[in-house]
């Protein structure tokens, strides 16, 4: 099975946030919540991956850290 990028999640106090996902969007992570939990032993709800994903999406474009140096503000945001 292929390893996923997306590790276990934390347990954060959240900030409610309303936004509206394509359905195909939504399958795919209900999918992907599925498949981790199976990985992980634990369930997975698909909402709570939204989070993750963005912060792991972030964290790695390399187009978004170069502009975020130009601005002065090269400090990554936990």
């Amino acid at each position: 099975m292929p390893k996923l990028k997306l590790g276990p999640i934390a347990d954060d106090k959240p900030v409610k946030v309303t936004i509206e996902l394509p359905a195909s969007l939504h399958r795919d992570l209900a999918a992907y919540a599925e498949i981790l939990g199976r990985e992980s032993g634990r369930s997975a709800d698909p909402v709570r991956l939204i989070v993750p994903m963005l912060v792991k999406f972030i964290a790695t474009d390399r187009g978004f850290a170069k502009a975020r140096h130009t601005m002065g503000d090269a400090k990554p945001r936990a």
